[in-house]
């Protein structure tokens, strides 16, 4: 998510002429997936966490805030082994921590089959190896953080599903790694597209995420995203 010098410049210039939508239609186009063969029990009730990771935390965390049937999204770290990393020790890729969100949802409202559906469909991009868009390292990789068997036997079945029916021009590299400690991010980056929407980088890669999650899932879409500063618990 960091911004090189001569993209800040990319970025002055096509804002000057009007050309931000076609700079962000430079990232391949989202694709809609078809629904998991295999999801969890209709009607189960209570409340379930998906930990994610799609490259930069900014816009995988806008996306799911703006889901129906999710409570709660914390962007931070996951699947390394330093205690407490911060941004700047994360951002090094010298921890093994991904840049990650963490989703407390509803199931009875919204699956886990479905969230992962929203997460290969415009969260990310599935088949990038160790990187996303402007970003690069295994800080940025691709990686499902599973709670439990069943979770891991969901995310494994649906990669398998997509890759059959070559959904994608190249293979899925999601990882699928047993749920380690989550470590939530500093404050200034939770809610961060929300509060700041004309970052260059928000504007060209995360704001076309959340378009196309409101042309591609629209029952599931919520207008009003629901933020850290304003979730309880």
């Amino acid at each position: 998510m960091r911004l090189s010098r001569s993209f800040a410049v990319i970025a002055a210039l096509a804002l000057a002429l009007g050309l931000g939508p076609a700079l962000a239609q430079t990232e391949a186009p989202p694709v809609l997936v078809p629904p998991p063969v295999l999801d969890e029990a209709k009607g189960k009730t209570g409340s379930e966490t998906a930990v994610l990771a799609g490259g930069c935390f900014w816009g995988v965390q806008a996306v799911f805030q703006h889901v129906k049937g999710v409570s709660r999204v914390v962007s931070g770290y996951a699947g390394g082994d330093k205690a407490e990393p911060t941004y700047e020790q994360v951002s090094s890729g010298r921890t093994g921590h991904a840049e990650s969100v963490e989703i407390r949802f509803d199931p009875a409202q919204v699956s886990y089959g479905e969230i992962l559906r929203i997460y290969f469909s415009v969260a990310h991009n599935p088949t990038e190896l160790d990187r996303q868009g402007p970003d690069e390292g295994t800080q940025y990789r691709s990686d499902i953080f599973t709670a439990d068997a069943e979770q891991a036997r969901i995310a494994r079945a649906y990669i398998d599903q997509l890759d059959a029916a070559h959904v994608f021009p190249e293979k899925i590299v999601t990882r699928i790694d047993p749920a380690q400690r989550f470590w939530p991010a500093e404050d200034y980056h939770q809610d961060f597209l929300t509060l700041h929407p004309d970052v260059p980088y928000i504007m060209f890669f995360d704001m076309p995420k959340l378009a196309s999650l409101k042309r591609l899932f629209p029952d599931a879409w919520r207008e009003q995203p629901v933020l850290v500063s304003q979730a309880h618990g």
